[in-house]
């Protein structure tokens, strides 16, 4: 079997969510450690640089994809066997929320404390060169890492980390470090004793605040011992044995806390940001957690809502009963409401 080819950094969350996804699909794979700016000679260039960049095919059939998510579920249809979407309908769209939760909100934790913080940032800058490649003279690797830091500490506006922001963002990581532990302890994943999509989303945000930077580690470190080794173990989870989906009257218990954080910080940036990109607006305000937000807008993310709206308008009505049911109350049916505009 052809080994799946990707381009990507230790530094990328969404590199190391698919390489533990691979391990444990048992999917072969070739990893191409590099940078999306410079990418391997001869290999095509996607239309939007990011990492991972995964190549399907061989040869001048190569193909050049992004984004993680249609990926996984790409990977499902060529790749049979250890599935991370669950068949059940309610579940399949809870595990897309989740992980959409950890790719676009989990994401501005990551960002934030990397480059918020003095401490953080003279951390991370040599360590995304040296990633790259490990043979730059330690002068050029400085000047490399200088520049790189600048860049991304001014860029930190661009994913709503400002001095504003920054209390909401931090309390929403410290409550969330707690809620992750404790449904951890329960089943060992979010949706059951095997791990779904969502599972891997949230790893790879929090190799990075978890292992990385010192600022969020040690946070994780001091409350939550459980859940930094949880990220070890999904590293490699080639050897887990098939696990089980939650059942139906167990999801209301386990998912309460996390569906909870979701509404309250997620779903309002998704509605202002959706709103603000259909009014044809840069950036927008809202309020977030009883506190102000202030942000440009993100196009990307104003298409998550619809996907996320599409999902549940997919389902059949059994299905929409019960996630309505589950949500209810939650903050995230607020996603649903028909006043929405995006």
């Amino acid at each position: 079997m052809h080994a799946v080819e990707l381009l990507g950094a230790p530094g990328s969350p969404y590199t190391r969510k698919m390489l533990a996804l691979l391990r444990y699909r048992a999917i072969p794979y070739r990893m191409i450690w590099g940078s999306h700016m410079q990418p391997p000679q001869g290999y095509p260039v996607p239309k939007v640089k990011l990492l991972p960049t995964f190549y399907f095919g061989e040869g001048d059939a190569r193909e050049a994809v992004v984004d993680s998510t249609p990926i996984i579920r790409r990977l499902e249809t060529e790749y049979a066997g250890r599935s991370v979407l669950p068949e059940d309908e309610l579940l399949g769209f809870l595990d897309l929320l989740i992980e959409d939760f950890a790719d676009e909100w989990m994401t501005k934790a990551m960002f934030h404390y990397r480059w918020h913080y003095s401490e953080d940032a003279a951390n991370a800058g040599p360590l995304l060169i040296f990633w790259q490649s490990p043979t730059y003279p330690d002068d050029v690797a400085q000047q490399m890492a200088d520049g790189f830091a600048r860049r991304q500490i001014d860029r930190l506006y661009v994913v709503g980390s400002t001095d504003v922001t920054a209390p909401i963002i931090e309390a929403s990581y410290t409550r969330l470090v707690g809620i992750l532990d404790r449904m951890v302890s329960r089943t060992g994943f979010m949706l059951g004793t095997r791990p779904s999509a969502a599972d891997f989303a949230i790893y790879a945000q929090l190799t990075q605040l978890g292992i990385v930077d010192p600022t969020p580690a040690r946070i994780m470190a001091g409350a939550a011992p459980r859940l930094r080794a949880w990220l070890d173990r999904v590293e490699d989870l080639s050897g887990l044995p098939d696990g089980t989906w939650l059942a139906a009257d167990a999801l209301a218990g386990h998912l309460a806390e996390l569906l909870a954080e979701i509404g309250r910080v997620y779903v309002p940036f998704l509605l202002a940001n959706a709103r603000a990109a259909a009014a044809g607006q840069s950036d927008f305000e809202t309020e977030i957690d009883g506190k102000r937000w202030t942000q440009p807008v993100f196009p990307y993310q104003a298409k998550c809502l619809m996907t996320l709206r599409s999902a549940r308008e997919a389902l059949s009505g059994d299905a929409r009963v019960a996630l309505d049911a589950l949500l209810d109350g939650s903050g995230c049916e607020a996603m649903f409401a028909d006043e929405v505009a995006a």
